[in-house]
């Protein structure tokens, strides 16, 4: 059972540094796409570039993309946890 959680707790902080990189990673493409819409055509109802960029983010923030990045630690837990209950059901 130690062997059990010891594994466990480093799989939740490989799945945590993962979240993080992923997390940073999809706030850097958003916010370089935001850029260059910008660049391409500004919006005339935008006062300037940075308060239309945050606007986005803060649009991201409560996007459906932002929130998948969960399934970091959602699909591993169930895999191990089928398998758990599969291997134990026989």
């Amino acid at each position: 059972m130690i062997g059990f959680l010891r594994v466990a707790f480093f799989a939740l902080i490989g799945l945590s540094v993962l979240y993080w990189l992923l997390s940073l990673y999809s706030r850097s493409t958003e916010r370089e796409r935001l850029e260059k819409k910008w660049d391409a055509a500004p919006p005339e109802d935008a006062p300037d570039r940075e308060a239309y960029i945050e606007a986005g983010m803060a649009k991201y923030e409560k996007s459906l993309r932002h929130k998948l990045i969960w399934l970091v630690y959602i699909v591993p837990m169930a895999v191990v946890a089928v398998i758990i209950y599969i291997v134990n059901a026989q």
